[in-house]
């Protein structure tokens, strides 16, 4: 049988990630491989780091990312659909913001992201998302590393 921590990995949705060199960082610390799962080619190389570019399309890095993720995985997306995905799998996911999508609480998230999709449509609601801050950054450092963490420590 295969030890899940020697199997356990980050999965990144690579596209728009601002947490890259972030990720690398602390899986280095644990000394956890990462897949960078992206429609196009990222710049720079790292031992722990396999890169695997999806043809273009819709969902084609998400569906990647949701085949590839399971139980001792943790997943980096802002995606909530493929959070709800990679959950269901028993996958630990994180946004890139620092916060942690749970089973508990992906339900409400998917019908608060499909509500505001419907208010934007609609023009009720213009903008998107606050600009991505040091404070953002830092949490997604602290969220990571606990993950990660508690990932290692249910794989003993």
């Amino acid at each position: 049988m295969t030890d899940p921590q020697s199997r356990s990995r980050i999965l990144v949705d690579a596209d728009a990630c601002p947490v890259k060199d972030e990720v690398v960082r602390v899986a280095e610390r644990h000394g956890v491989g990462v897949v960078l799962v992206s429609n196009s080619w990222h710049r720079g190389d790292h031992y722990l780091v396999e890169k695997l570019v999806v043809p273009e399309g819709p969902d084609a890095a998400d569906d990647a990312i949701a085949e590839r993720a399971g139980a001792g995985d943790v997943v980096v997306t802002a995606d909530i659909p493929l959070a709800a995905r990679c959950l269901a799998k028993g996958a630990r996911v994180i946004d890139p913001r620092g916060r942690e999508f749970a089973e508990a609480n992906i339900g409400m998230q998917v019908a608060m992201r499909d509500l505001m999709k419907t208010l934007r449509e609609t023009g009720e609601v213009t903008g998107g998302p606050a600009g991505f801050t040091r404070q953002d950054r830092s949490r997604f450092l602290s969220g990571l590393e606990t993950l990660v963490q508690a990932v290692k420590r249910a794989g003993r």
